[in-house]
């Protein structure tokens, strides 16, 4: 199975070690959030055992723990023998109904709260990456605000959706932002599929994401910023706007 070409910084993020407390937890939402967001991509092969425990910075038996956990969940799969080991499993995207029964769980004060941190989060990382990234680094954001354009379905346009505001995170060499956007994107992501649905705004996110990368790419760093905010704040309406009608 050929790797998934996402950035080299928000996979360094995914991998990167985990903190001291509840570390079985912390690697299964790590990993998990990973998948879900399709960073690592399905069919993809983890690093072996030591060498994955080595580079999270826990001991094999707490990795295997994490592993179990993501077996039960459906979200890793594992082979024996020549050629085996553990594999990321893509989870079944939620239907409609299931995904609105979640956003019941959300108030609209509660989302609204939400996209204020989440357009915090994102147009500091675009400030940051117009300051600090190189034109190389933005081929893996170009190559998400393309694929969301082309997107046909809801799941996969949620997940690129996420992606790209990931790899925006990792354009600003910002390990700490990085983990933050996938820990967020675990929240809210799936929920997107509820507005990424509809073709006009599909094309219309699209098209903003193109416009945050050109604002990097030239260093305009409060535009950047500004456009990447703009973005999240109208997501976030929309979703408030759904659940309005529940």
């Amino acid at each position: 199975m050929r790797q998934h070409e996402t950035d080299g910084g928000a996979r360094k993020a995914v991998f990167a070690p985990v903190d001291n407390r509840a570390r079985v937890d912390t690697v299964v939402r790590r990993i998990g959030d990973a998948i879900e967001l399709g960073l690592l991509a399905d069919g993809e092969q983890l690093p072996g055992e030591s060498e994955l425990a080595g580079r999270l910075g826990v001991s094999t038996v707490t990795l295997r723990e994490a592993l179990m956990a993501l077996r039960q969940q459906g979200l890793v799969t594992t082979r024996r023998g020549r050629g085996g080991g553990s594999f990321v499993s893509l989870p079944e995207v939620p239907a409609d109904d299931r995904l609105r029964a979640r956003l019941r769980g959300w108030s609209t004060e509660e989302l609204r709260d939400l996209g204020d941190h989440w357009a915090a989060l994102s147009g500091a990382a675009a400030r940051l990456a117009a300051q600090r990234t190189e034109p190389a680094d933005l081929q893996p954001l170009r190559r998400t605000a393309e694929e969301l354009g082309d997107a046909g379905d809801a799941a996969a346009r949620g997940r690129l959706y996420g992606r790209f505001h990931v790899e925006l995170a990792a354009a600003a060499q910002s390990a700490r932002l990085t983990r933050e956007q996938v820990a967020l994107q675990s929240e809210v992501g799936a929920l997107l599929c509820l507005v990424l649905a509809d073709d006009a705004y599909r094309e219309e996110v699209a098209e903003r994401h193109r416009a945050v990368v050109s604002a990097v790419q030239d260093g305009a760093r409060e535009t950047a910023g500004t456009l990447a905010e703009r973005c999240v704040r109208e997501s976030a309406a929309r979703l408030v706007a759904v659940r309005l009608t529940l």
